[in-house]
């Protein structure tokens, strides 16, 4: 399984940055050519199920994700999202945190763990490097559109 961590330090308050973070659609909105469906009612909560489908037309692949951890920052206390993919391509998990920093700015990381079913292990380094700057991009963008 690749492995890898951004993390950035942004002026937005925790609340602010968490909800940019973890409007699902809004993903769709800055990884190219994915489309993101929430499946199960608000609001966003453990067991919110939704897919990221990635692809042109009938070249893609589901990206099926549950919320299993969900605690929006409060006060002091980091916000923590962790989510568990369970597609037939896409396997692993990732995690939000959202930690409150002095005036007014906080620290967003972003792990993930992730494996592609069909890739050989030696493709983890490759597959990390590759998760780091798309999602890198989209950590960017999302923090940054209000």
């Amino acid at each position: 399984m690749a492995t890898f961590e951004l993390q950035r330090t942004v002026s937005l308050p925790p609340a602010e940055a968490w909800r940019r973070v973890t409007t699902w659609p809004r993903h769709g909105e800055v990884v190219p050519l994915t489309r993101i469906t929430v499946t199960t009612p608000p609001p966003t909560g453990e067991g919110t199920l939704f897919v990221a489908r990635t692809g042109a037309g009938p070249l893609g692949f589901d990206d099926p994700m549950e919320v299993t951890a969900w605690r929006p920052p409060a006060g002091d206390s980091p916000g923590f999202c962790r989510l568990e993919k369970h597609g037939r391509t896409v396997l692993g998990w990732a995690e939000i945190e959202v930690h409150a920093r002095p005036g007014g700015r906080c620290r967003v990381v972003w792990r993930e763990n992730v494996r592609v079913r069909f890739l050989p292990a030696a493709c983890d380094g490759l597959l990390a490097r590759a998760g780091r700057v798309m999602f890198g991009r989209a950590m960017d963008r999302l923090l940054r559109r209000g």
